[in-house]
């Protein structure tokens, strides 16, 4: 097992510091000088052995089973979808050589709807990478442009991080939504490029990263602050693309009735004149 990344007892040591005693049930006596719970509580609270539970932190036993497993959900109040990580982390995965993941490419047809719908739509991959996007999507977020990657955006431009007030918070769930995304394959070229640039460059990316938190990217309402059409409130929702693997097309449209559906009607005019003037002929 030596050199493999030791993701099962990573991500439970990591939930384990985040589980307070009273949370958990666990009377407090004296000072405490570790985080959350100790290993023997753990062990204690999901009725296995302090050496077992000791041995599934370390990476000496990768493969628990899913009793064990999910007595280690329960006590570490784990949600569904944290829960659904765990057993994943501690399924029997024959080992395999690492390579650089393919090029995402967009299916035709869907690429063709994204041009053609009159909403600010985008195609996401597996990563967080923007594959495609129209014109009224760019308009929404200059960073909503093919080649662009989420997290990067939204981490590393303050440009993009003015557009969301109280972004730290959609920060976390942008981070704990790409861990769901990659699951277990915390270790391929692309994953590990991307988790690096970003954790020597945000403090913020660094520190949510290492709680290992665990979300499905679902639908929700999101505020934007846009610099010319003002706050404007939208439903963003996520489809999962046919024939791909992890790519998600996301479609952001106003509530019936309100003001909102104005400001975007306005955006989308604007951003039509900005595209005609453009393809104007000069002189």
């Amino acid at each position: 097992m030596t050199g493999e990344p030791n993701l099962l007892g990573d991500f439970v040591r990591a939930r384990r510091e985040l589980v307070t005693p009273e949370q958990a049930g666990v009377p407090v006596v004296g000072v405490r000088r570790v985080p959350g719970l100790r290993r023997e509580e753990v062990a204690l609270l999901a009725g296995i052995s302090v050496d077992y539970y000791l041995r599934l932190e370390q990476g000496r036993d990768r493969n628990p089973s899913v009793q064990v497993l999910e007595a280690l959900a329960r006590v570490l109040l784990l949600d569904d979808d944290a829960t659904e990580h765990l057993l994943a982390l501690g399924a029997d995965r024959p080992r395999r050589r690492r390579r650089r993941p393919a090029r995402e490419t967009v299916p035709h047809g869907v690429a063709q709807l994204v041009a053609t719908l009159p909403l600010p739509a985008l195609v996401e991959g597996r990563y967080f990478d923007v594959l495609a996007a129209n014109p009224l999507a760019t308009a929404l977020s200059p960073r909503f442009t093919p080649g662009a990657n989420r997290l990067r955006s939204l981490f590393l431009d303050p440009a993009e991080q003015a557009l969301y007030p109280g972004w730290e918070q959609a920060a976390a769930g942008m981070v704990a939504g790409f861990r769901q995304s990659i699951g277990a394959d915390t270790d391929d070229p692309r994953c590990i490029e991307l988790v690096g640039e970003l954790a020597l460059a945000s403090r913020l990316f660094s520190r949510l990263w290492a709680r290992h938190d665990v979300v499905a990217c679902a639908g929700a309402p999101k505020y934007v602050d846009h610099p010319q059409v003002g706050g404007l409130w939208l439903n963003r929702e996520r489809l999962s693309v046919d024939g791909t693997i992890g790519q998600t097309l996301v479609v952001y449209h106003p509530a019936p009735g309100r003001t909102d559906a104005d400001s975007l009607t306005l955006l989308a005019a604007t951003t039509s004149g900005a595209r005609q003037r453009a393809r104007a002929p000069q002189g």
